[in-house]
């Protein structure tokens, strides 16, 4: 792939590092489910976020069964129906791996906006199938977490490529 003049090449992903930034942000889910703002509409969802990232960024390692696994890990943590963040998280990394080649093309900020209808999608997703299921409606305030996590894509972006970028100043003795 032809890259854009400045953009950094960055060296290949670590698979442990990878799999760690999910755990982690399984868990931050959990506790913010466990803190004070609850099961809030509005509250962003970290692990489809680290899911649509890594789909973008990684898209052999981190594909559709890595998002069913922790889509049914999340309906179990979070008590909903079975199957309502997996369907959600299969939508968000098929979207993920259809759109990565464009969007890599852009800068952080031009991404952002072209991910909000793709975490809309994800999000009408699981309201849809709460919905079907009996479920309550939970209010207007779920339009913002759409954009509670676009607005963490550059923070994503500039935390998880982190490790991957190569130093600023070359060494003799280091390849590349």
């Amino acid at each position: 792939m032809i890259m854009r003049r400045g953009q950094p090449l960055l060296m290949p992903a670590n698979p442990l590092f990878i799999w760690g930034s999910l755990v982690v942000a399984f868990v931050l889910n959990a506790l913010l489910n466990i803190g004070m703002a609850g099961r809030a509409a509005w509250m962003p969802d970290l692990v489809g976020l680290l899911i649509l990232f890594w789909g973008v960024h990684q898209p052999r390692r981190i594909g559709l069964g890595v998002a069913f696994v922790f889509g049914l890990a999340m309906d179990v943590q979070q008590t909903t129906l079975l199957g309502q963040h997996a369907l959600s998280y299969l939508a968000l990394s098929y979207l993920a791996i259809s759109i990565q080649r464009r969007l890599l093309w852009y800068d952080v900020g031009e991404q952002t906006l072209q991910l909000v209808p793709v975490l809309l999608v994800a999000n009408a997703i699981a309201l849809a199938v709460r919905l079907l299921a009996g479920g309550m409606w939970p209010g207007w305030g779920i339009l913002a977490a759409p954009l509670f996590e676009a607005l963490l894509w550059p923070l994503a972006t500039a935390v998880l490529l982190a490790p991957q970028r190569r130093p600023v100043d070359p060494d003799d003795n280091r390849p590349l």
